[in-house]
């Protein structure tokens, strides 16, 4: 779609492919334009996770902002769902997260909210993507924006109670103490690193907690949700009866029950909506999930007789079918929940929370609730391609794929997608066995291969 902002911010490597200079930029832009050209003072949020590069570019926002005579109201260290939280429930113009999420700590991003706490639409950051290239229309006879002067620049303002009445917005949604849990949480040196644990231990919990000292460069490095071992180890070595994992900016949470057993963001979807549907609390008794959820987690719902329907992979995706058909419940294997009565957006520690009130209202443990979902094997391998519509549109392709998903028939199903942020398209099998799946993958990679599709890989 865009050429900096793709389905989850304008992401790269810090100093690199996202510079100061983006981020003073981005800020110019927001500050003036949501001012409608001067005429009304605008507020913004600003929050960021524990990179090294996330106080470089804060600054640099900052900068951007006041000059062109916003206020900037910084919650400092904090994570994505606070600043949407905030930008909604406080009545901000927008609000502007700082992280590149589950990437290591070279990367960071720019994640921008609208008024309502949603991820910005198209149309707005296409003309911010039009500025930062030189190529936005400027007000008549100026080479730049505008730059506010004498009481209209912008003022800072630290905001570190707008996190707090977060912390107690979380507090407030669990409608069970947790006094008779011990539980595991791995922060990933990330933005949960104080926040998560002020949550569970003021619900009563014996907290346990890892990966609590961000040093700016430890950021999901041997941690968090996509390092799961390391918190599976943790459980089970301090026979804990529950643990919970977030990424680096705590909008994805991972659990693992109390054998040290994985429970994926499948797992949680279908343990959340068969919660909800007992409690007849699952709006249009369907569950949300994109091409990449496990047939396991389908099978599952189907014995449950929970409906589901399937989006494009990313949670903006998931959210915008959530908005326009009502359902409650949506999210990724990869930890992504959305829970719409309570957030616009995948939030880790409102999903560890509400994961909790399940295991104590069914007075079972998450081994059991998570068992009905068997995930199937799985094999995605991607290829560089030069052409990737090229490739979805060739007829040999196309038979081969239906040749394998005939071949599957009720026992798998293959997918090919393109991918939305590089040349590349990638193959999926899901089957009874892996040795199926990767015979299935490859012929699909090799016949790609044989019709002089592949593309060079720059990177080798």
């Amino acid at each position: 779609m865009s050429k900096y902002f793709g389905t989850d911010g304008f992401r790269g490597e810090a100093g690199v492919t996202l510079t100061s200079e983006h981020a003073y930029k981005i800020g110019r832009f927001l500050g003036w334009y949501y001012s409608e050209n001067g005429k009304r003072r605008v507020r913004m949020v600003i929050g960021k996770d524990t990179r090294r590069s996330s106080y470089m570019l804060e600054y640099a926002i900052v900068a951007g902002l006041t000059a062109s005579g916003a206020d900037a109201y910084m919650l400092h260290v904090t994570t994505t769902p606070s600043v949407s939280y905030v930008t909604a429930s406080e009545s901000f113009d927008g609000g502007i997260m700082i992280s590149a999420s589950h990437n290591p700590y070279q990367d960071n991003g720019i994640k921008l909210v609208n008024a309502h706490g949603e991820k910005m639409d198209d149309g707005t950051l296409e003309q911010i993507e039009a500025y930062l290239d030189g190529c936005y229309p400027l007000p008549s006879g100026q080479s730049d924006l505008p730059f506010a002067s004498g009481d209209r620049i912008g003022r800072i303002v630290d905001y570190a109670a707008g996190r707090n009445r977060y912390i107690g917005y979380l507090i407030s949604l669990s409608l069970y103490s947790f006094k008779q849990y011990n539980i595991g949480l791995d922060c990933a040196n990330g933005s949960a690193w104080m926040i998560a644990k002020s949550v569970f231990d003021a619900l009563g919990a014996k907290t346990h907690v890892i990966n609590v000292s961000p040093d700016g460069l430890n950021i999901n490095r041997h941690a968090g949700s996509t390092h799961i071992e390391v918190l599976s180890r943790f459980v089970q070595e301090n026979h804990l009866d529950i643990g919970f994992a977030f990424d680096g900016d705590a909008d994805r949470c991972l659990a693992v029950d109390e054998n040290g057993n994985v429970v994926n963001g499948d797992h949680i979807m279908y343990l959340l909506a068969t919660e909800m549907k007992r409690h007849d609390m699952l709006p249009n008794n369907t569950v949300v999930t994109t091409v990449m959820s496990n047939l396991g987690l389908y099978r599952a719902l189907d014995e449950s007789g929970i409906a589901y329907v399937q989006t494009k992979v990313g949670d903006k995706y998931v959210y915008e079918n959530m908005i326009k058909t009502g359902n409650g419940i949506g999210g990724e294997q990869s930890g992504h929940i959305i829970l719409s009565k309570y957030a616009t957006t995948g939030d880790g520690i409102l999903t560890a929370i509400k994961i909790m009130e399940a295991v104590i209202s069914a007075k079972q443990p998450l081994s059991r609730l998570a068992a009905p979902v068997k995930m199937y094997p799985q094999v995605l391998k991607s290829i560089r391609v030069t052409n990737k519509s090229a490739v979805r549109e060739n007829t040999a392709v196309q038979t081969e794929v239906e040749r394998i998903r005939h071949e599957l028939g009720d026992g798998g199903r293959i997918l090919l997608r393109e991918s939305g942020t590089e040349p590349v398209v990638r193959v999926m099998v899901e089957a009874e066995t892996m040795a199926t799946c990767e015979r299935h993958v490859d012929a699909v990679i090799n016949k790609i291969r044989t019709l002089g599709l592949e593309g060079v890989d720059h990177e080798k």
